[in-house]
């Protein structure tokens, strides 16, 4: 997908973080750092994967590619796919033995039904609600029946919070929004996209941050084709 092309929110998600790629890579915490629950769900879903072995595996928002590469060491066939080119050229510098490409999560360059599982980690936030059901529809498109996908990221809690940041990682001047969804609209939508969601975690903020905001977790697949008749 092209700049020319692109809606005006993804050129805004490329353009800020190409900007922010460098501070990002220092900011944001290693897999291994993360809370316990977090890494717990990473396993489960590396485990899972493995077991059902139906093909690789595409970090879609992959940034650096610290989860790609986390996920790569428990044992999962695992690509990286980011609008963002900076983010992709760190991505490959930092871990030359895994696959990295370009592309928008909207229009996946993936074949249908070639994915054995997906993972959207803090990936889809800055989508437009209105845009979740072409996201979620692209993710039931590649993967494989009886793929597995894991979505986590940030929520709302009670209601949709439209956040407008002046500022990213490190103090550079950003234009992406956020878009956070109540933990139960977005099982709504991924249900209506064809998944079925098998886990959910949802974990509130420490005490005096924002009590509107949590983290959202989903394990779900996509289900295998019917036996022939």
């Amino acid at each position: 997908m092209t700049d020319k092309a692109s809606p005006a929110y993804l050129t805004a998600i490329r353009t800020s973080y190409d900007t922010v790629a460098a501070d990002y890579v220092q900011l944001v915490k290693n897999p291994a750092e993360l809370d316990p629950l977090s890494r717990a769900m990473l396993t489960a879903f590396a485990e899972s994967v493995r077991a059902a072995g139906p093909g690789p595996v595409a970090d879609l928002g992959c940034g650096p590619g610290k989860v790609t590469a986390h996920l790569a060491a428990l044992g999962v066939p695992m690509f990286g796919i980011d609008l963002s080119p900076r983010m992709i050229e760190l991505a490959r510098r930092a871990h030359p033995d895994l696959d990295f490409t370009v592309g928008s999560m909207t229009a996946l360059p993936i074949r249908d039904n070639a994915l054995g599982g997906i993972l959207a980690h803090y990936s889809t936030h800055h989508t437009p609600p209105d845009q979740l059901p072409t996201l979620y529809a692209e993710f039931h498109r590649t993967l494989t029946p009886g793929g597995l996908l894991m979505l986590a990221g940030h929520a709302g809690v009670d209601e949709p919070l439209h956040l407008r940041p002046t500022q990213g990682y490190g103090g550079h001047p950003v234009s992406y929004e956020s878009h956070l969804l109540p933990a139960e609209r977005i099982a709504v939508l991924l249900k209506r996209s064809g998944f079925v969601i098998t886990a959910r975690l949802v974990q509130e903020l420490d005490e005096g941050v924002d009590p509107r905001r949590s983290f959202a977790t989903f394990l779900a697949r996509k289900p295998e084709l019917p036996p022939p008749s």
